[in-house]
């Protein structure tokens, strides 16, 4: 279908647009489209017929075998009016029905029907409004709706924001509370540390020591370790600061800066002379009686954190505690080997016959125990040699020693044989004390008859060096323990000594080690006993006992007393 329309005047523009627009109608344009192509026509027109002259719009309706076809308007200048010059204007707009159409474009030329006409073109832009107007609406029912939404995004923010500085402020607590539990746990291990290292020795002036080493360079630059040795030390005058005078007056720690210290427990003063620009920090070391020093330190950096001033005060206290306790355990160590050595007797002098002794107390405990040698003579001028061992250490078992060596010279004013006398020893212990028992052996000899009588008791054997350098070990059948529940009869062995013989008695501190045994220790006596000259044993006894005891305690500690006694029968 092809319709074109001359236009030359406004009713003939009128007219085609009319035309036009029915056309579009019938051929199921929409109303929108229709709407559009009506008021681009109009404008088109009006610029046209202002340009004057003839133009000629022609409308055609194409389509393809299948589906919705095209309107085609085109508006040009009429060729008789040669204006080459005049752009033509042309527009497509799409219809569901291309074909099948009758002519709907037909405008009457009277007034009356070309009014009409003009008038229900308006319909389908009473149609557009009404659409726009329910846009309209709909626009702004989604604008309050857009609004709501845009409140509640920003209300959602503001909780989100609100949310993201509580757990902000959250993790910042958890690190600041993980920082302070992470500092107590190593302030807590240092404190356990050092007062394990504080505590591990019972000499003071070790343990002064050690003070120092455990506090630089973490917890202090410096530190000085003020003891008082003596009651009126506190009084004299030192070259200490005045903090560390009124530390030990008062018994209170002390802060001596040119700044407060604020720090718990500890009163603020002035700055040292000594030494103006250095703060410093001067703890009692106390105890239960009175202060036994001052521990002064200086900080690592400008002042010190006051949880770490609370640990360091806590730690002198415990220094002040095993200092006290190392002082009284030296004091007690003291008396006690004082009371150890009185008990042990002189050794008597006999003719023909030379001996050494040598009592070495155990490096631990109180050093006093019931290891113990004695060497008597008897009415037959013959000499009885004792070494023996009371089960124990302590005062108690330095008491039951000292009872069982009077008890034995008692019973050896009468007289009898080694074996008779660990016997009457073995009666006396058992009715004594049921529940402590002791070893011993007992030699005596007889110089000028050249034998030596023996007997044992639960004892290391006796070891017998011969004048060739040979060495044995006595080891005959001894009795058993002293003060066992058993009645027992104790045998005596006898040998013959050959002049230039040494016998050693010894306990079994100076032979057993614990993760050895006793039999390689009494081997290494044999040998080192073997080692010598009977010239030497000879002429210096008392250095070759120093001599014996030398490689068989090499190692320094010694949990048990080491008792030991030569005799040495002269040529």
């Amino acid at each position: 279908m092809t319709r074109i329309w001359r236009i030359e005047t406004v009713t003939d523009a009128a007219r085609a647009r009319i035309g036009v627009a029915r056309t579009a109608a019938a051929y199921g344009v929409p109303t929108v489209e229709r709407a559009r192509l009506a008021t681009a026509l109009s404008g088109r027109l009006r610029q046209s017929l202002a340009k004057g002259g003839t133009w000629v719009l022609t409308l055609t309706a194409s389509g393809p075998p299948a589906g919705a076809g095209e309107l085609h308007a085109v508006l040009t200048p009429s060729p008789a009016e040669g204006a080459a010059d005049r752009t033509p204007w042309a527009v497509t707009v799409p219809c569901p029905e291309p074909d099948g159409v009758s002519d709907t474009g037909t405008v009457p030329d009277d007034p009356t029907g070309l009014s009409e006409a003009l008038l229900s073109a308006d319909e389908d832009t009473a149609v557009v409004l009404d659409r726009l107007a329910e846009q309209e609406e709909l626009v702004a029912f989604h604008r309050v709706e857009l609004h709501q939404t845009n409140q509640g995004v920003l209300a959602l923010h503001a909780e989100l924001d609100a949310a993201g500085r509580a757990q902000r402020e959250a993790f910042a607590a958890e690190r600041l509370a993980r920082n302070e539990a992470e500092n107590a746990r190593r302030r807590l291990t240092f404190l356990a540390d050092a007062s394990a290292a504080l505590n591990a020795s019972l000499n003071h002036e070790e343990i002064a020591r050690r003070l120092p080493d455990l506090l630089v360079p973490r917890y202090a630059r410096g530190v000085d370790v003020w003891l008082f040795d003596h009651e009126d030390e506190r009084h004299r005058p030192a070259a200490r600061p005045a903090a560390a005078v009124r530390a030990a007056r008062t018994g209170r720690p002390q802060y001596a800066a040119d700044h407060p210290g604020g720090l718990p427990g500890v009163d603020d003063g002035p700055p040292s002379p000594l030494d103006p620009a250095r703060p410093l920090l001067c703890v009692p070391l106390v105890t239960r009686r009175a202060p036994l020093g001052v521990l002064t330190l200086s900080p690592p950096g400008g002042r010190w954190d006051p949880d770490d001033a609370v640990m360091l005060i806590e730690l002198a206290r415990r220094a002040g505690i095993a200092l006290d306790n190392a002082r009284r355990f030296e004091h007690n160590r003291d008396i006690a080997e004082a009371l150890q050595r009185a008990l042990l007797t002189e050794l008597p002098a006999v003719p023909g016959l030379g001996l050494a002794a040598r009592y070495l107390p155990a490096t631990y405990g109180l050093n006093i125990g019931g290891d113990w040698y004695d060497a008597f003579r008897q009415r037959d001028g013959s000499l009885v040699t004792v070494v023996g061992d009371v089960t124990g250490h302590g005062l108690h078992a330095a008491m039951m020693m000292s009872q069982l060596r009077t008890a034995l010279r008692a019973y050896a004013v009468d007289g009898g044989s080694p074996g008779r006398l660990l016997t009457r020893l073995h009666e006396f212990l058992n009715h004594l004390q049921p529940d402590l028992f002791a070893t011993a052996v007992i030699a005596r000899f007889h110089p000028e008859e050249h034998t030596l009588t023996w007997a044992a008791a639960g004892h290391p054997p006796p070891v017998l060096r011969l004048p060739d350098g040979r060495v044995r070990v006595l080891d005959a059948k001894p009795g058993a323990m002293l003060g066992i529940p058993l009645r027992q009869e104790i045998a005596d062995h006898t040998e013959r000594l050959a002049p230039g013989s040494t016998l050693a008695l010894y306990t079994d501190g100076l032979v057993e080690r614990r993760a050895r045994g006793i039999d390689p220790g009494i081997e290494r006596l044999a040998a080192a006993l073997g080692a010598f000259g009977s010239a030497e044993l000879g002429a210096d006894l008392e250095d070759a006992a120093d001599r014996i005891l030398h490689p068989l305690l090499s190692d320094s500690e010694r949990d048990d007393d080491v008792c030991l006694l030569l005799c040495h029968l002269r040529g």
